[in-house]
């Protein structure tokens, strides 16, 4: 178990890279700006869902692959890009078909919680960044390693959740004061659209 002074100084860095504008946390605004703060909520769920499965790799070496195989690396990056176009068309989809205002119940939770879940696991980068982080933060004599990161992963996910939740709320609220308008709703959804063919494209070229 990380000593309290480690695990203090852990959970301030996680905030702060929590904030810093990044592949996630512009994935849930966009979707809290959509379909309100609710959405953004479940998404969160579903992105430190994902976490844990990052931690998990990390915690039994499996991210290691990824630093090793290109082929591995590539092809998870792929999926990701390949999922993010897909919600692009969904979004500039709805902004042609749908003139009415979308609402926070057209999309399904499951559905959120799973675009939470493969937006962040499919994002090999992840896996690298907590392979480097983690373990600058880990003591030997403080006990066994693995259960360390697992223990510091926990701490990651709940800064994620604290800042990540602020965005939903913030953005939710945003959302919802924009969707009234069905014009605004197109703008909206077209801006949606816009974001998530550029992370697609950021993932594809990060690291070219």
């Amino acid at each position: 178990m990380p000593d309290p002074d480690s695990i203090a100084v852990f959970f301030l860095a996680s905030v702060v890279l929590g904030i810093a504008p990044g592949p996630d946390n512009i994935f849930v605004l966009a979707q809290s700006a959509l379909y309100g703060s609710r959405a953004g909520l479940t998404v969160t769920i579903g992105l430190c869902t994902g976490l844990l499965v990052h931690t998990l790799a990390v915690a039994l070496g499996v991210a290691a692959l990824f630093q090793t195989s290109e082929w591995a690396f590539n092809t998870l990056k792929i999926i990701g890009a390949a999922y993010l176009l897909y919600l692009a068309w969904r979004a500039f989809s709805a902004s042609a078909d749908r003139p009415e205002p979308e609402s926070a119940g057209s999309v399904e939770t499951g559905q959120l919680y799973r675009r939470g879940i493969i937006m962040n696991v499919t994002n090999p980068k992840v896996s690298i960044f907590f392979l480097a982080f983690l373990p600058q933060f880990t003591d030997p004599s403080q006990g066994v390693l693995w259960i360390q990161m697992v223990v510091l992963g926990l701490v990651f996910i709940l800064a994620t959740i604290l800042v990540f939740g602020s965005v939903s709320l913030l953005a939710g609220t945003l959302g919802g004061w924009l969707t009234r308008s069905p014009s605004a709703q197109r703008i909206l959804n077209s801006v949606a659209g816009v974001v998530f063919a550029g992370l697609a494209i950021r993932l594809l070229l990060d690291g070219v």
